[in-house]
């Protein structure tokens, strides 16, 4: 069901690699075979984003067949300036299809006063039909990613008839001021969920409707102060006059 404050796109790129965390910590990397709710999060917040909002990741549609592509990778090591031969496995050729909406972000009062939901929505809008305020990337640096608008569901997909499961596996981060339980407040939480594609669309959860938590530990909470390091709600002005 389309929500209020919705955009509808699609972003595709010759690789992904939605890091399965087994694999993140050094040596070799394996992609997941889709992308998590937290990567494509990670990619509507480079088409538009504020602190004074949360964007919300109601669906994907995977248009492309699911393809792997094992690549030959130096990464320097952490503990010095060496470097080592390891194997990455990517996502090849990707296309998905994203729905998102945005909600205020009540844990910020200090922001309330740019919380003008018709110009969020409307300069998110503009940014889709633009390919992103802030440069795309499927899951890592490497990966470039293309954003364009789209109507979610357009088109044929390669899953159109298939339904298919693909174990527990990452949902994303709650990070300390989007934590909506009071007792974690402050805190960091890696989400874990189980997905479903049915007719090669994946529904996901809300952040708070995952189970399988796990915490990181306390972080800390950035104060934003309007015309120090937040230029509130004139930053738009200029455009909005165009």
């Amino acid at each position: 069901m389309r929500k209020r404050n919705t955009i509808e796109y699609k972003v595709y790129g010759k690789y992904a690699l939605f890091t399965d965390p087994v694999t993140k910590t050094g040596g070799e990397k394996f992609s997941y075979q889709i992308p998590t709710y937290q990567a494509l999060k990670g990619i509507t917040e480079s088409i538009y984003w504020k602190p004074t909002f949360i964007w919300y990741i109601d669906e994907v549609r995977i248009m492309h067949q699911i393809e792997m592509q094992s690549k030959g990778i130096r990464p320097i090591h952490y503990q010095d300036d060496k470097n080592d031969l390891s194997i990455y496995t990517y996502l090849h050729n990707v296309e998905y299809q994203v729905r998102a909406h945005f909600e205020w972000n009540n844990f910020r009062p200090d922001l309330a006063g740019d919380r003008n939901e018709n110009k969020h929505w409307d300069i998110a809008k503009r940014m889709v039909e633009r390919g992103g305020r802030r440069d795309v990337f499927l899951g890592t640096r490497e990966c470039q990613g293309y954003v364009e608008n789209c109507a979610f569901g357009e088109g044929d997909g390669f899953y159109d008839e298939i339904d298919l499961s693909f174990g527990i596996m990452v949902h994303g981060i709650t990070y300390p001021d989007e934590e909506k339980n009071k007792g974690k407040k402050g805190n960091m939480t890696i989400r874990l969920w189980t997905p479903l594609m049915r007719k090669g669309v994946i529904q996901f959860v809300r952040p708070e409707e995952c189970s399988v938590l796990r915490g990181v530990g306390e972080r800390y909470i950035r104060d934003f102060q309007p015309g120090i390091n937040f230029s509130g709600a004139d930053e738009f002005s200029e455009e909005e006059g165009e």
